[in-house]
């Protein structure tokens, strides 16, 4: 049987590791929130919570209503799914028994412990220790050492300052729900309304597309990320993983075939 891995976590990043690890002919599950929190909506196999289900470059992520059914989140994902369950601690591990997890909800801090111990547990993202949180950590930071797998250190510190131009990053001005004035993939002109939260507008600091808008009706507190505008104004690219997920997820795999006892357990 091919083994099962579970990736906590369904945003932009932890969902190139899924599509990575699934084109590999690996078996992947997702858990999430139940109102998960991912702004590139149109790339993060979290948002199947919402709506269902969601296909990603051509792999289908599929709610599963119940985190302990796992017979359908193991049929699913010896079908060519990706089953997606509303399960933040993490729960159903100690039934589905996964050969590796990945922490990768990108808290920026240590995940605290698991309900079971996989044989393998990597983290993506700062605020990780290798071994001490997770046995490995895979590199998010833009940069020379984006993806690349740490054993025994840390990964660049949080700088709390976007990649590139930081007005692209659009925050909440005030706690409240979050109301959506625009749609991903929707050309912006400077000034333009994208979204309203607590009665105050957020409106576009320039032309470009906008490329994520967490889930509208979602409360949030004020100052979290909640939308993204890109000045490459590209439409396209709404719809496919970033070059920085994928790097990220070739990190992920790179990690999984280094240890011989984990490599001659993945496949049938």
């Amino acid at each position: 049987m091919t083994a099962l891995m579970l990736i906590r976590g369904g945003g932009d990043l932890a969902s190139g590791v899924a599509l990575r690890l699934h084109r590999a002919g690996l078996q992947v599950v997702i858990t999430e929130l139940p109102q998960p929190l991912a702004v590139r909506r149109t790339v993060s196999f979290a948002e199947a919570i919402y709506a269902g289900q969601i296909t990603i470059e051509g792999v289908i992520g599929r709610a599963v209503e119940d985190p302990g059914d796992t017979t359908r989140v193991r049929g699913l994902a010896a079908a060519g799914d990706i089953p997606v369950l509303a399960d933040p601690g993490c729960a159903s591990a100690a039934a589905l028994l996964p050969l590796v997890v990945v922490e990768a909800r990108m808290m920026k801090r240590p995940p605290g412990a698991l309900p079971y111990t996989p044989r393998l547990h990597l983290g993506i993202g700062p605020g990780l220790n290798a071994p001490g949180d997770v046995h490995a950590v895979i590199e998010t930071r833009r940069g020379h050492t984006l993806g690349r797998v740490i054993w025994n250190g840390t990964s660049v510190p949080d700088t709390s300052q976007p990649e590139g131009d930081p007005r692209r990053v659009l925050r909440a001005p005030a706690d409240g729900i979050l109301e959506a004035h625009a749609g991903i993939g929707q050309h912006l002109e400077i000034g333009q309304a994208i979204a309203t939260v607590g009665g105050i507008e957020i409106r576009a600091p320039f032309a470009g597309t906008l490329r994520g808008l967490m889930h509208p009706g979602v409360v949030v507190a004020a100052g979290i990320k909640v939308g993204d505008l890109d000045a490459r104004d590209d439409p396209a690219l709404c719809a496919l993983v970033s070059d920085k997920a994928l790097a990220v997820g070739g990190g992920v795999l790179e990690a999984l075939l280094t240890l011989p006892d984990i490599r001659g357990s993945l496949w049938d």
